[in-house]
């Protein structure tokens, strides 16, 4: 018998342990998997070359995870990307975003004089609506309908939100609401521009720019921050598990009980509470409260027996949207790319960005419509980082890694085909879209390692691919997240939490999801 059972170690499950730990609980973390990290850590996939599986880049890791974890004292290292995104869009032009906003706005200057007016005004009106929300990700979302906790709640977000001046409560709300298409045609005019800016808008987004509801993406993905810079991106020495080994560490000099192929089949649930687990060999595990990493589909669909949970809320789970259209590679080169629109296989400062192939909102669209009609984009949209360029422990000298993050491939395929059959196509369409614009890929490609969306779920429970655990829609976002009702990390089972990133705030490494749930579990203890 322990306090507490954390289903999956993942690292929002490393980081309730933690929290929950220091405040004197006995915890115990079951990963079904040989190593704790969830979709957060690092392999050799060819020998001699190692990199970040599925999550690739960090930002969204939220400050006071970092330090009260002591993350950095475990080793934890962040090194910011020297440039911030690259983008290929013909055989003689490209874009780049740098880190130094002058640089950024001369580039936009060369394709749009007016398009680079309006950036400081887009950024400012991104910053101020971030930073409004940014205040909201460690406070626990009022439930609707709840009792005088949550009405105190969304009472402090009113007052809050009355800092918002009418426009920038326009602003939000339009950010929301709208689609990325349309937020972008109100503030730029170069097509390239609104690609350029589209694309984080459909990241992990099973949807075109043209998707109502698809703008607020953006605002999710500008929450973080890198070493005190907000909104920078950057990268974790020795890949994503180095996070996530960091965690390990505290979890463990906290004395929390760290079981590996530890696969949890079901929460055993009496008289109405949950009250243990069992696992796939039998073992029954008693604790008094039992938290789930794992996201809501999953834990509600297949571990939670069906006649603990009402017909409506069976029906809710049901309709729990899990689509981000993520296709993940990894890929062992002999040489940089070298692009028509920037020549050469020397290190340059575009290679250690984030390459991201979507040239045009015509062709962000069409991805999206391919991959509805096909299963997955003729033309995919694709960012490329190549973590060896400033992590050298990556791969062997004069070689790289290369992570491929491709959008606008369905979960399910049409005509009951299956992603086992067509992996590999779907794997060489990525590639032969790089090598349209760098034309020595293809043929630099060593080996590479492959997870298509059904891939994702098998491996790390990521049900239909979704790296989010849940669309980030409207429906499903602060008190809707993951079910209005639920919002508070709690569940319809009592002593039955969810700790993972289909909660409030969302998806990404953050850990802000196991650090809320860690404070209402110990509220309720």
């Amino acid at each position: 018998m322990t306090d507490i059972i954390i289903i999956g170690g993942g690292h929002n499950g490393l980081v309730c342990a933690c929290y929950l730990a220091r405040a004197g609980k006995q915890v115990t973390v079951l990963e079904r998997r040989p190593i704790v990290g969830g979709a957060a850590v690092t392999e050799e996939f060819y020998p001699g070359f190692r990199n970040s599986v599925a999550s690739y880049t960090v930002s969204l890791l939220n400050p006071k995870v970092i330090e009260d974890l002591r993350l950095r004292e475990h080793g934890l290292q962040i090194k910011l990307r020297p440039q911030s995104n690259f983008f290929p869009l013909s055989d003689m032009e490209s874009l780049s975003f740098h880190r130094d906003f002058a640089d950024t706005q001369a580039e936009i200057a060369r394709l749009s004089p007016k398009d680079a007016e309006a950036l400081p005004a887009f950024y400012a009106m991104l910053e101020t609506v971030a930073d409004f929300l940014r205040e909201e990700l460690l406070r626990t979302p009022p439930n609707v309908g709840g009792g005088l906790t949550d009405l105190l709640r969304a009472g402090g977000f009113g007052l809050r939100a009355r800092k918002l001046n009418m426009a920038q409560r326009r602003d939000a709300l339009d950010l929301f609401t709208k689609s990325a298409a349309d937020v972008l045609a109100e503030w730029f005019e170069n097509d390239h521009v609104r690609a350029a800016f589209a694309f984080d808008f459909i990241v992990g987004n099973y949807g075109a720019p043209t998707t109502p509801g698809s703008a607020y993406v953006l605002l999710h993905h500008v929450f973080g921050e890198v070493n005190g810079e907000k909104g920078a991106w950057g990268h974790a020495v020795g890949g994503m598990g180095a996070i996530t080994q960091a965690m390990l560490k505290e979890a463990q000099q906290l004395g929390v009980d760290v079981r590996t192929d530890a696969a949890v089949e079901e929460v055993l649930i009496a008289g109405g509470r949950a009250v243990g687990v069992r696992l796939a060999d039998g073992e029954k595990l008693s604790a008094a409260k039992v938290v789930s990493n794992v996201g809501p589909k999953l834990l509600f669909s297949q571990l939670v027996a069906q006649q603990h949970l009402s017909e409506e809320f069976r029906r809710r789970v049901r309709g729990y949207k899990v689509a981000s259209g993520t296709f993940r590679m990894n890929v062992a080169l002999s040489e940089l790319p070298g692009f028509t629109c920037r020549p050469g296989t020397d290190l340059q400062r575009h290679h250690q960005s984030g390459i991201v192939i979507g040239p045009s909102m015509a062709y962000l669209d069409q991805a999206y419509f391919d991959a509805k009609q096909f299963g997955w984009s003729r033309k995919p949209v694709v960012e490329m980082l190549i973590p060896s360029t400033v992590d050298d422990s990556l791969a062997p000298p004069g070689q790289h890694v290369a992570s491929l993050f491709c959008q606008q491939f369905s979960p399910q395929l049409p005509d009951g085909a299956s992603w086992d059959d067509h992996r590999e196509a779907a794997a060489d369409t990525i590639i032969d879209t790089i090598a349209r614009y760098a034309p020595n890929f293809k043929r630099s490609v060593i080996a590479r390692q492959i997870h298509s969306p059904l891939d994702l779920e098998r491996k790390f429970g990521l049900m239909g691919g979704d790296i989010f655990h849940g669309a980030l829609g409207l429906d499903q976002l602060w008190s809707n997240r993951p079910f209005m009702g639920y919002a508070d990390y709690r569940t319809p089972v009592r002593g039955l939490y969810i700790c993972g990133s289909g909660t409030h705030p969302g998806g990404g490494v953050t850990g802000v999801p196991g650090h809320n749930a860690a404070r209402e579990i110990l509220k309720d203890w």
